[in-house]
């Protein structure tokens, strides 16, 4: 039941990542005015913010003027709910598993406005790491090993800031990202974010020139292949190490 609980929360949850995407790049407040239709410009019902359901009813028009509603809200509300219930039984109920709802929500976030727009809102950037020092300073205050989220943010900010610095191929936005990720994922798991973020980035990148839907003067931006290899290390990452040592 608990899981359930997460779930749906989390579908909640991607209802208002859906208004901070859509609004963060527009310069407007993520609180008001409250929920409208982008054309006729009423304001949309309690019974018609229903994550998903109201999309079905509704068949994904207007209410009121029946402009096409955008699959990507309720996409979007779909892969947060799924993503909250696939934390929730990797950690159960712990301390990371607040940790890493909240690194989901600013990751989801992050990732799409970049993938609109090609730009890292630092704004958006600098609040998931005041809270991710915020839980370094509860893991120092009950004497976890808070010093590997230090060099996490370190190398992971260090790394593409190198890369910026001598190739001038990403953007300042990136390290952002990174330095953020580091920050919750600590040293161990930002190797394996990093490593993925570059291969997933690499793989993509190559399959798009090749089908020619970019060329190799497009900017394409990195910040979404740094969230999914987030998502790679925090389900993935302990299983990778434990069996790359084994290996080794």
């Amino acid at each position: 039941m608990i899981s359930v609980f997460v779930a749906l929360t989390g579908l909640i949850i991607g209802s208002f990542l859906n208004v901070c995407i859509f609004r963060i790049p527009r310069e407007e407040s993520i609180a008001f005015p409250p929920s409208h239709c982008m054309k006729c410009d009423t304001r949309i019902k309690p019974y018609d913010l229903i994550p998903i359901l109201s999309y079905v009813i509704l068949r994904g028009k207007c209410r009121k003027c029946g402009d096409k509603i955008s699959i990507r809200y309720p996409l979007i509300e779909l892969l947060t709910g799924s993503i909250f219930f696939l934390v929730y039984l990797q950690f159960g109920l712990s301390f990371e598993l607040i940790k890493f709802l909240i690194l989901t929500c600013f990751l989801i976030v992050i990732g799409m406005i970049d993938y609109d727009t090609t730009d890292v809102y630092t704004e958006v950037s600098i609040a998931g790491i005041v809270i991710g020092l915020l839980f370094l300073g509860y893991a120092l205050l009950y004497g976890n090993n808070a010093i590997t989220f230090v060099f996490g943010a370190i190398l992971g900010g260090g790394i593409i800031a190198i890369i910026i610095l001598l190739t001038h191929g990403m953007g300042w936005g990136d390290c952002e990202i990174c330095v953020l990720c580091g920050l919750y994922l600590g040293f161990k798991l930002t190797i394996v974010m990093l490593f993925f973020s570059f291969v997933v980035g690499g793989i993509i990148g190559m399959l798009l020139i090749v089908f020619k839907i970019k060329s190799r003067k497009d900017y394409i931006p990195f910040g979404p292949f740094i969230v999914i290899g987030s998502f790679i290390s925090i389900f993935l990452g302990d299983k990778i190490i434990n069996y790359y040592m084994n290996f080794l």
